[in-house]
């Protein structure tokens, strides 16, 4: 037999000599996928019980009403669905620690959301309430990143979960500037930055590559959450508000230029 023959060919016997192997890959793929499976409904289930429980106590102590409580549940409930459906982008058999705190942001979000609307954003004791949540959601963002690569469970999915509720986050916040008071209707361009280039993916396809990490992006996405908050503060008014959401507008248009001027030199510079 010619040594750039393949070994299987001149002996019949030999031609199922790997399946063994890769039905045995097949199944060891299928055993993580079902821990997986198991470990994230557990976790998100736990979670969710536990938030629901949080945010009755905040809705009493807030007297945001029952209606908060139904919003908030409702939104978690939808952000969890999307997690579960996002999970073959999660290549490891447990969700994981750094996805639990970035669960337990995305709950302290929705209540945040749901008071927005349904709570007396005028009294004071209930908006400082509400940025001590915020505050503590952004401190958390800080946390998840650290234990994803101290427990080597990076992952798409993982990124893609802290990245989508800073976007929901930011949104939040946007409105509630503008529902204050403390800037006009441009301020919700803040939060719709983030929708808006996803939008734009769907008429400019080249958009869609994959971003490298950056600290510049990282970096004005905390300061856009900071400023939004500060801006919150009651004793934060106009003309000062409006100057730090503006500058919050400008390092965040700037910061999407950058990419989008990367992705369409990239695109020209493809083969």
């Amino acid at each position: 037999m010619s040594t750039l023959e393949p070994p299987t060919s001149g002996r019949p016997y030999l031609r199922h000599f790997r399946l063994p192997v890769q039905e045995g890959s097949e199944e060891r793929a299928q055993s993580r996928e079902r821990r997986l499976i198991k470990s994230t409904l557990t976790t998100l289930s736990a979670i969710y019980v536990v938030s629901i429980a949080a945010f009755i106590v905040l809705a009493e102590r807030l007297a945001t009403g029952p209606d908060a409580v139904v919003a908030s549940a409702l939104t978690l409930l939808v952000i969890f669905a999307l997690v579960v459906h996002a999970l073959p982008g999660h290549d490891h058999a447990r969700f994981g620690p750094a996805n639990i705190i970035t669960a337990i942001r995305a709950a302290m979000v929705s209540f945040f959301g749901a008071a927005m609307f349904f709570g007396n954003l005028s009294e004071t004791i209930e908006l400082y309430a509400l940025v001590i949540l915020v505050v503590s959601a952004l401190a958390l963002d800080g946390v998840d990143g650290h234990l994803a690569r101290r427990t080597r469970l990076q992952s798409a999915l993982g990124t893609r979960f802290d990245m989508e509720v800073d976007a929901f986050l930011i949104l939040l916040l946007s409105v509630a500037a503008f529902l204050l008071g403390k800037a006009g209707i441009w301020v919700l361009a803040i939060g719709s930055m983030r929708y808006g280039f996803v939008l734009a993916q769907l008429g400019l396809p080249f958009l869609k590559a994959p971003l490298p990490p950056s600290f510049r992006r990282k970096l004005i996405c905390v300061v856009q959450v900071a400023a939004l908050c500060i801006i919150l503060l009651p004793i934060v008014a106009p003309p000062l508000s409006t100057a730090v959401a503006a500058i919050a507008l400008g390092l965040i248009v700037y910061s999407f230029g950058v990419d989008v001027i990367d992705l369409a030199r990239r695109r020209h510079l493809l083969p």
